[in-house]
């Protein structure tokens, strides 16, 4: 800046201050009665708190008091608890205003509960805490210190000098009041930042948990004095020269030094919500947000899980440069506060309640099998047995670790047949079913984005792996439409999941193993767009042997003219499309909610196959591959096969809710392999009498 620049600032200066000073007292409230007045609103509000925490009760079966919030506080004293979670239906019932409050103001009320706790937690402590870290010593090694060297007649605890975020131990959450709605992520705009919002969606990143700064400790070169730097946001300016009455009063100019030891850690770890696609308006692509989960709240969502998270809606505040640079537009983040797991569809939480014995009776009633698997997709007519399929798929079988060698627990079922038979309204039904799950086609994805990608992670800029589909569907379904369509490249990529359970890659200097644990249910149309009877059932389905292998169950739907069934499926059509129900059924389907509840009750058992069984097993495997042989079956009877048997059979036991695989399940195992061959086989007698009608001719 030139000289005359400087001057002109300077006068300009001046005349504000000679302003300021003209400018009589009574013409608005002084600064100094301002902050004196806040001050002593903040009291009032803090003794609200601290009031609410301590007085706070409910009344359990016997008519006794349960202070619920003393319990927490003599536990956070003696730290066996870390976070302190403050339901605001609790507060509701004694002060609804204060949950208002707090809900158009949640960054502020955190720290006054913070600070009523902190006052509150020496009444609390009933014994001294002898677990204690690195920071617990030094900070008693400054405070011995700090009392050696000080005046008697000096009555200010020594303690006040710290800040409050160095020596708290313990977190604050708010968990939202049931009145407050969730939001769609599109609709949280400026007019909530500072607000406890909550939004629905599904994770598709999370970063690895990570210690990041909560006070920054420095000691000067100079004087030795400690200086302490809270921090708020993710980056900041670190202090270079020291303020201490020592260095400024000698003008030695002392430089800081940062001491990690001194300062404090918390966890912290990103995620990203993408909204459901359900919430995405025509013509829009999904919106998403940023999660800053800190504390107690990391780790407990993971890639694919569909969350409800409530937070505070904040700007992300930058220093120095980035601020400079940043301009009036400021990026944006929710710091969480809960975590919910949700299902997919429904809106409560998942697998929070214990199916009740009336809902078991409703369930295991007679013909309970045929009626769980007329209960999928009841919409859709037909298909009994391969409803059965997809119920025994969503069960899955009983996963086995012999010394380390892996035998998969999971069942891959491959729908093909011709345009029109219901095979993309099955998988969607079975996607919506199924509480984790993942829905892609072949044309639209790509090898990547079934596996995983390498990012450059925009926090820390490493090099991280995002997981695609597969990766996403652990522990679930994936869901692969058009899956004939696909190009041969990114097909390859299956290979490994649909045995191996798991994803291997090396890209970019990461090498690793990533799990991919689950179902694979596909659905192709033949090569030739429908079944063609004059090909051979290989150029018909075109797809590898490796991969036919791997599938469990390969079933082809046909679309043949039959009048009977053809009358019975046109009647079944219109009356769905009148009444937008199924047709009235002898049973009432089970409702989607309890058949999720009751497969997640299955896969808690783990049935075993008894020795009287593996002899039946094996004699039936035998002769499945005689059979095989003579037939010069274009079906592959392998070791597969028999693996597909036993996973089959624990599927049902598990589904009738015992330890103990019995003869019933392997027969009804079987049956369903042979109906799939059959299906696959079913036209070669037609195939043959055409071909001898065109002799005789």
């Amino acid at each position: 800046m030139k000289r005359g620049g400087i001057a002109e600032a300077a006068r300009l200066h001046s005349h504000v201050l000679l302003c300021l000073q003209k400018q009589p007292p009574s013409s608005g409230v002084t600064r100094a009665s301002f902050i004196t007045r806040n001050v002593q609103r903040d009291d009032a509000r803090s003794e609200k708190c601290k009031r609410f925490l301590q007085e706070f009760y409910s009344e359990d079966d016997s008519g006794k008091k349960v202070f619920k919030y003393g319990a927490q506080l003599v536990s956070l004293a003696h730290r066996e608890q870390v976070a302190l979670v403050l339901d605001l239906d609790d507060v509701a019932e004694e002060d609804p205003e204060l949950v208002e409050s707090v809900c158009e103001n949640a960054k502020r009320y955190t720290g006054l509960f913070a600070d009523a706790v902190h006052e509150l937690l020496p009444e609390y402590r009933e014994r001294e805490v002898v677990a204690k870290d690195a920071l617990d010593v030094y900070i008693e090694h400054r405070l011995m210190m700090e009392t050696r060297g000080r005046d008697p007649a000096d009555t200010r605890d020594a303690r006040n000098q710290y800040p409050s975020e160095l020596m708290r131990r313990f977190e604050v959450y708010f968990r939202p009041p049931s009145t407050l709605k969730p939001k769609v992520v599109r609709d949280v705009k400026a007019d909530s930042i500072g607000q406890l919002v909550t939004v629905r969606g599904i994770v598709t990143r999370a970063t690895e948990v990570k210690p990041m700064m909560a006070v920054a400790t420095y000691t000067c070169d100079q004087c030795g004095a400690e200086t302490y730097q809270p921090i708020a946001s993710p980056s900041f300016t670190p202090l270079i020269m020291c303020p201490s009455q020592e260095c400024v009063t000698n003008k030695s100019g002392g430089r800081l030094y940062l001491q990690t030891r001194g300062s404090k850690f918390i966890k912290f770890q990103e995620l990203r919500i993408q909204e459901h696609s359900d919430q995405v308006p025509v013509g829009n692509i999904p919106r998403s947000m940023t999660i800053y989960a800190r504390g107690e709240n990391t780790r407990v969502a993971q890639p694919g899980d569909h969350v409800a998270v409530s937070g505070i809606f904040l700007p992300l505040l930058r220093s120095g440069f980035r601020q400079a640079v940043q301009g009036l537009l400021s990026e944006t983040y929710l710091e969480c506060h809960c975590i919910t797991l949700m299902n997919k569809t429904e809106d409560d939480e998942l697998g929070t309640e214990e199916l009740s014995d009336e809902e078991l009776r409703q369930i295991t009633e007679e013909d309970f099998y045929e009626k769980l698997a007329g209960s999928i997709a009841p919409e859709i007519y037909g298909h009994e047995d391969v409803k059965k399929a997809l119920l025994l798929l969503l069960v899955g079988g009983v996963e086995q670790a012999p010394r380390g060698m892996k035998i998969r627990g999971n069942i891959n079922i491959c729908l093909m047949g011709d345009p029109g038979v219901a095979k993309s309204q099955l998988l969607s039904y079975i996607d919506r079913l199924a509480p984790r799950s993942q829905y892609t086609t072949g044309r639209g994805s790509s090898g990547v984005g079934l596996t995983a990608a390498v990012m450059r992670d925009p926090v820390t800029g490493e090099m991280t792996l995002e997981g695609g589909a597969l990766v996403l569907a652990d522990l679930g379904v994936c869901c692969i439409d058009e899956f004939d369509k696909m190009a041969d490249a990114d097909r390859t990529a299956i290979h490994e999941v649909m045995e191996q359970q798991t994803i291997s890659i090396a890209k970019a200097g990461i090498m690793t193993s990533l799990n991919a644990r689950c179902s694979i249910l596909a659905a192709a149309n033949p090569a030739y767009g429908r079944y063609n009877p004059r090909k051979t059932l290989e150029q018909n389905i075109q797809l590898p042997a490796a991969l036919l292998s791997r599938f469990d169950l390969l079933w082809l739907i046909q679309d043949k003219p039959d009048t009977d069934n053809d009358l019975r499926l046109a009647q079944h059509i219109t009356y769905v499309h009148q009444h937008c129900k199924q047709p009235p059924t002898h049973f009432t389907p089970i409702h989607m909610k309890l058949m999720r509840r009751y497969i997640s009750k299955c896969k808690q058992k783990q049935p075993v196959v008894p020795e009287a069984l593996s002899d039946y097993i094996t004699a039936a495997y035998v002769e499945m591959r005689k059979e095989a042989r003579v037939s010069k079956d274009t079906t592959f009877t392998s070791a597969r096969t028999l693996l597909s048997i036993l996973r089959l059979s624990t599927a049902l036991a598990r589904l009738r809710m015992v330890d103990v695989v019995e003869k019933e399940d392997v027969n009804e195992a079987m049956r369903l392999m042979e109906m799939s061959k059959d299906s696959l086989q079913a036209d070669k007698t037609n195939n043959t009498r055409y071909i001898n009608t065109h002799t005789h001719h």
